[in-house]
């Protein structure tokens, strides 16, 4: 019998959600595999906080936009560190808020293959090997985008819509051969400095000051849901969540009409 541990891997590995996550299935007793397209340094950085708190981790790089890496990655964890028991699909497909003729096609594309794309792609590659195990979990974060498009995000929600109905479709197919599929809609700011903090800059701080306290989704209180999630009894899994700042407006109430706002 392998005394290896059971594998998460994790897609989109930021120090955001992505890290916070693979950490927590780390001091559970899983090894991580963090991937990320760039940025070998906070790569290694993500790994050694791991390792420093007890747990087992590896980093790779790996252009989620490319064909063959994906399905490569996969080829190459279950080889090399173990059975992939749980996968996190949590790579973004935000490409700025553009009009419609700011958009080219290109860049539309892009959201596209990262957002729901490359989630088929890493589906292809995994299930039918959890499959024949008879388990497995496969986590993907989505957004607000997912069920709600807004001026000036065409590629980001037919992205995350494509994801979610992907998702839907998984579910269908897969639940009842023993895997498990949760969509995770983040309906607010997470407090993620490789995302949210790179595109506001200077400004990071002071957004997350002006939300006030737990105004903003903090990534660590994050991962414990999704290691929930992930170990679900059969008898009551979870195929869709939503989760928001106590403060936030959810996205099916927001802006209603004033007929609603004098019920």
């Amino acid at each position: 019998m392998s005394d290896r541990k059971p594998v998460f891997l994790v897609l989109g590995a930021g120090a955001g959600i992505g890290g916070q996550v693979a950490a927590r299935f780390a001091l559970g007793g899983y090894h991580a595999v963090l991937a990320r397209r760039s940025d070998e340094a906070g790569l290694k950085r993500l790994v050694g906080q791991i390792e420093d708190a007890g747990g087992e981790a590896s980093g790779m790089l790996v252009d989620a936009s490319v064909d063959g890496t994906i399905e490569n990655l996969v080829e190459r964890v279950e080889n090399e560190i173990g059975p992939i028991e749980c996968a996190l699909y949590n790579l973004g497909a935000q490409i700025g808020n553009r009009s419609l003729a700011n958009t080219p096609h290109r860049t539309f594309e892009l959201g596209w293959r990262l957002g729901c794309f490359g989630l088929f792609r890493l589906a292809h590659a995994l299930l039918p090997r959890m499959v024949e195990r008879g388990r497995g979990t496969m986590l993907v974060t989505s957004a607000t985008a997912a069920v709600r498009g807004n001026e000036g995000q065409h590629s980001h929600a037919a992205a995350m819509g494509g994801r979610r109905m992907l998702c839907q479709t998984l579910n269908a197919e897969f639940a009842r051969q023993g895997i498990h599929i949760a969509h995770i809609v983040i309906d607010g700011a997470v407090d993620a400095p490789d995302t949210l903090g790179k595109m506001l800059g200077n400004s990071f701080e002071d957004f997350k000051a002006a939300k006030g306290d737990d105004g903003v989704v903090d990534p660590a209180a994050l991962a414990e849901t999704y290691w929930h999630l992930a170990h679900q009894p059969r008898s009551c899994w979870s195929h869709e969540i939503d989760l928001r700042p106590w403060t936030d407006t959810p996205w099916w109430n927001d802006n209603p009409q004033s007929a609603i706002n004098r019920n």
